[in-house]
């Protein structure tokens, strides 16, 4: 008979209390239990003292005798110093899902996109065109040619209208 210590649930609709039970692994949750060996309340308080009630004799005689206790019980059993529980890892626990990578890819890649288009920008804005740079180097020759420009214009505007 493999025995296991594990929690028995009592108590009202959404409002459980547990006791902590040994019992035959074939039994049901709520069913035939060997023995009690504490309670636990999870209503209360997580700093609350009663909020788990361990007869840690009793918990390492079963302990002893080849009883495996349940994942929960296990982390009440290393709360009280009865018995070391290794830490679990699960590295893929908070991974995120396909669709989550797809749009964090996406996101990603519009940010470099704005990221570039900011960075043209600048570089626009920082650096004069080469029609202003010609106008620096030509100096007041090149205003001279805008005005006989707009002379000619001027001169044919009239032609025009005649």
């Amino acid at each position: 008979m493999s025995v296991s210590i594990r929690l028995s649930r009592g108590g009202a609709k959404k409002r459980p209390y547990y006791r902590i039970v040994v019992a035959d692994s074939r039994a049901s949750r709520d069913g035939k239990y060997l023995e009690q060996i504490g309670t636990y309340n999870p209503m209360l308080p997580k700093d609350s003292g009663e909020r788990v009630k361990l007869n840690e004799d009793r918990a390492r005689h079963w302990l002893s005798v080849g009883a495996q206790p349940s994942d929960r019980v296990a982390r009440f059993l290393d709360a009280a110093g009865v018995k070391e529980r290794a830490a679990r890892n699960n590295p893929k626990k908070g991974e995120p899902g396909e669709a989550a990578k797809e749009r964090a890819e996406e996101k990603a890649a519009k940010a470099a996109e704005a990221e570039e288009a900011r960075k043209a920008a600048e570089e626009e804005a920082n650096t004069p065109s080469q029609a202003e740079e010609a106008a620096v180097e030509d100096g007041p020759a090149a205003g001279e040619g805008a005005a006989a420009e707009d002379a000619e214009t001027a001169g044919e505007a009239e032609a025009k209208a005649e």
